[in-house]
Parts: structure tokens; sequence; C-alpha cells
């Protein structure tokens, strides 16, 4: 899905929530090859997987305040229903 927008995002927090998941995960993969605990690597596993859905939540608002507002306000309500597409998708 390719955007082209006449207003700004300020993607820097989201990069480095994924930079540092990415970061996580590779640190829980080591973890893994390792041979450490089940339990350790289910409950380091879950921090990945809630700071990643964290960042998907900060990226649907970022969405909802920039581009569906301005669809609105420009009449293109097809966004709406790719909104609700995505959050279907979330859930």
């Amino acid at each position: 899905m390719e955007h082209t927008h006449d207003h700004e995002h300020n993607r820097k927090p989201i990069i480095n929530r994924l930079s540092r998941a990415q970061g996580h995960l590779a640190a829980v993969k080591k973890m893994a090859e390792e041979d450490r605990d089940c339990e350790e690597l289910i409950v380091q596993l879950e921090a990945v997987i809630s700071a990643l859905k964290n960042t998907q939540k900060l990226i649907l608002e970022d969405h909802i305040k920039h581009c569906i507002v301005h669809a609105v306000m420009d009449g293109d309500l097809d966004k709406i229903d790719e909104l609700n597409k995505a959050i279907d998708k979330m859930l």
C-alpha cells in the first residue's frame, strides 16, 4: 500500500521503536540458540510482541490524526473503509 501525503509524519519514534524491538528479538533468538529456559524465552518473546503491538498502535494513531482527518476533509471516504480493513487485520 503506497501513500503519498502532503503532510508530514514523524516516523523517527516509530523507527526507533522498531529498531529496539528488532534488537530485542535478536537477543531472544540468541537465547534460543543458547538453549535457555523456555519460560524465560516466553517472557522475553512476549516483551517483543508487546513492543510491536505498541508500535502498531502508535502508527494507527498517527494514521488517524493525519491521513484519515485529511482524507475526510478532502471528501475521500474510501480511506475510512481502508482503515476499517486495517483494524480488522489487527484484531
